[in-house]
This record gives C-alpha cells, structure tokens and sequence, in this order.
C-alpha cells in the first residue's frame, strides 16, 4: 500500500510518499520526498489507489519539522531503495554527507571508486535523488566552490546550506 502527505515547509510544500514496509515496525518506508507543485524535481508517479495519510506518515513528518527547525541534522528513517546498483552507490555517499558540510562531485566519485571521468554520471544520479532534503544532495557544490545542480532551485540549496550552517547568508 502507498500513502502521501504534504507538508509546509520553508522550501514550499513538500509531497512525501511511503510504501508499507515489513521491516518499519508494521510502518511505512519513505519512497520519495519532492516538492508538491514543482515541475523538478517532478513529483514521483503516484499510483491510483494511493491514500492520504498523515497519520501513516507522523514519523518523518516530525523528522522533517525538527530539521526546518534547526533541531534535527540526522535523519532516522527507513527508505525504500529503487535505482540502479551506481545510484545506489551515489546515494549511499550522499547519505555519508555530515550536516554543515560540502563536497564536490568529484570527491562524490572519488568516494564510490569511480573514476574521474565518470563526474558526470555522478551528476546525474544525484540528480535522480528522490528524496529531496532527507538524502542531502544540496551538500554537493561545484569544484570551485560554486552552488550547482539542484533540482529544486538553487535559491533553495542556498536556503538549505544556509540553515545548516554550510554557507554565510548573503545580504541583499
């Protein structure tokens, strides 16, 4: 069974989406966390028969609010793995991110064990990230430091950076 909320959130209003899963204690897995009304990253394809369920989804909903607030920087939560074996491996690394911290795509191959050359598809991959903040791809930065390639915006992967404590905000 699939459920879906939405939650308000400084980003917007976030779409999350759990498949019921054996392991989660009877509970719900995180299948993809996108932005409710924004073309990209483009909401996951709901299945028909899915139900709306706060209640269902309480637990990263709660995880979610406590990181806005600044209370949270880890996220406890069980996700549902679809994607290639490299995407895999590239969203594994994402995972091994600390908050408050950067690193470049390159660094995210160098970590995989893939070459140099393969920047790109790394690129990619964490471009197909379907867990928007919770796997934290806005931790990737360009090689020399500049915010690039975020599928959400990259005035929300400043706003993101910036809460964590990764960039100083900029004055306007």
């Amino acid at each position: 069974m699939t459920v879906r909320t939405t939650i308000d959130s400084p980003l917007g209003e976030l779409l999350l989406v759990g498949e019921e899963s054996a392991t989660a204690n009877g509970g719900f897995a995180v299948a993809s966390l996108s932005l409710a009304d924004h073309a990209t990253p483009a909401p996951p394809a709901v299945p028909a028969d899915v139900r709306r369920d706060a209640d269902a989804l309480a637990e990263p909903v709660r995880q979610l609010a406590d990181y806005f607030r600044g209370e949270r920087r880890v996220f406890d939560l069980e996700y549902t793995v679809t994607g290639t074996a490299f995407r895999q491996r590239v969203w594994r690394a994402l995972e091994e991110i600390p908050y408050g911290t950067t690193v470049t795509y390159g660094e995210i191959a160098e970590r995989i064990g893939a070459p140099r050359a393969a920047v790109r598809s790394v690129g990619a991959a964490i471009g197909a990230n379907p867990l928007l903040v919770l796997r934290p791809c806005h931790r990737v930065i360009g090689a020399d430091g500049t915010l690039t390639g975020y599928a959400a915006g990259l005035e929300r992967k400043e706003w993101l950076l910036t809460h964590e404590g990764a960039l100083q905000p900029t004055l306007v």
